[in-house]
């Protein structure tokens, strides 16, 4: 039998994971410094988490979650989003007790599963890096959010970048937005899409964040969100604004962005780019404030906001700005073995070198000579260590610089001993200077 990945996963190989690990770790370098710390979850939790946490009536839940029971019989789903798992987690390990710090600020990577339409940079099986801030309803913590994902964005020398941001309202203001806008929108209930119809009575924020071109059209001219704003979601979303402007941020509003989450309220965001090779406005992360979620999931009433990244896009857009990523590891020493009588001393050499810290590797299937230079090569080795029968029965080992093609017999013993780091570095000096 033939076997293939499944459609909508990929196989990342080395010079792909090369690229993923610096970008993952350069990102975890700031997220430090904002004082984040690592959670990390099952890849799969009970399916009403994700259908209670995410809404009923968002596509995720409604036709994108992987979904399945269990051998005893639990209704189960691979996770779509990072945040519902987050937020079990807080309630469950009881964080929101008075013993842990205030606010509490998590930070996780890892895989996702949506079924939708394969395409470049959306894949069924994708990658994210989130946040999650509990604790806190201070608006200067929305813009310490959103500064913090500006901030991973440019320190890859992105540029060509949009802060989108709208305020969805608390409750009270939602209660009475959702009445005005199924007052605009059941006129056109014939026109929208079967999706939307489906919505319009359970969630009709919902229809304002089709994809549908003809919705898109009916939408346009509904009612801002904006005006129906209680006094108290009004101040906070003019204190989130003054303070973007006070950090120099430029922002943009957009009355008609919902997120494709129901847990999502007051403050939410869009980073795009128009990155001519993603297209115009292309969403590279995406957030917002979550203030009932954790009640939702069984917790006491606890503020929460978040964002994530989309891993593939990120390292996509990165590509198409020829970003220099640095290569993974040099390989310090590659041992070239020659004859069946150098095989356990080769195996004793490499060892030595690795636990004196240095990256090395060794022959291992038996080439000519000439076949291993090659490899040493290719592999970008700083130094050869040639070793032979004769070299094993004489206890030496040939040392050789590449760069400069120097070369110099050691002692075999000298590089087992506790002063071989010193040696190797007086060594290499040496060799470098040589004419």
């Amino acid at each position: 039998m033939n076997y293939q990945k499944i459609r909508g996963t990929a196989d990342f190989l080395p010079e792909t994971t090369n690229k993923w690990q610096y970008v993952e770790a350069k990102i975890e370098k700031i997220l430090n410094k904002y004082y984040f710390k690592e959670i990390r979850l099952p890849i799969f939790e009970q399916f009403e988490l994700f259908a209670r946490g995410v809404g009923e009536t968002s596509d995720i839940v409604s036709k994108e979650m992987y979904d399945f029971y269990d051998k005893g019989e639990r209704h189960l789903a691979l996770r779509p989003e990072g945040t519902a798992g987050v937020v079990r987690a807080y309630v469950e390990n009881k964080i929101y007790g008075p013993e842990h710090h205030k606010p509490v600020k998590y930070y996780y990577t890892g895989p996702m599963f949506r079924f939708e339409r394969p395409q470049s940079g959306r894949m069924r099986q994708f990658h994210q890096m989130g946040v999650e801030v509990y604790g806190t309803t201070n608006p200067a913590v929305d813009v310490e959010t959103m500064a913090l994902a500006m901030d991973i964005f440019q320190s890859f020398g992105i540029q060509d970048l949009s802060l989108v941001i709208n305020s969805l309202g608390n409750t009270k203001s939602r209660i009475a937005y959702r009445e005005a806008l199924i007052e605009f929108l059941e006129p056109h209930y014939e026109e929208l899409s079967e999706d939307s119809q489906a919505r319009l009575h359970k969630n009709p924020l919902r229809v304002l964040d089709s994809k549908d071109e003809q919705d898109q059209k009916i939408v346009r001219h509904a009612p801002s969100v904006l005006d129906y704003l209680d006094e108290d979601s009004k101040a906070h979303f003019e204190e989130v604004k003054l303070m973007l402007e006070l950090l120099g941020i430029p922002y943009e509003i957009d009355t008609n962005m919902v997120r494709g989450l129901d847990y999502y309220n007051d403050t939410i965001f869009e980073i795009m780019t128009n990155d001519p090779n993603f297209g115009s406005n292309t969403t590279i992360c995406a957030g917002g404030r979550y203030d009932s979620l954790v009640e939702e999931v069984g917790g006491p009433a606890t503020a929460g906001i978040g964002f994530a990244i989309g891993l593939e896009r990120l390292v996509m857009l990165l590509e198409a700005m020829n970003y220099d990523f640095p290569e993974r590891h040099e390989l310090d020493a590659f041992i070239v073995m020659i004859g069946k009588e150098a095989n356990q001393e080769a195996l004793k050499l490499v060892t030595a070198l690795r636990k004196h810290g240095l990256t090395a590797e060794r022959e291992f299937i038996g080439r000519k000579p000439k076949s291993q230079f090659r490899t040493a090569d290719k592999l970008n080795a700083k130094v050869v260590f040639t070793l032979g029968s004769l070299e094993v029965e004489n206890r030496t080992v040939n040392m050789k610089l590449l760069a400069t093609g120097k070369e110099i017999s050691l002692n075999l013993e000298e590089i087992y001993s506790d002063e071989f780091p010193q040696i190797y570095n007086e060594t290499l000096i040496k060799l470098k200077s040589e004419d």
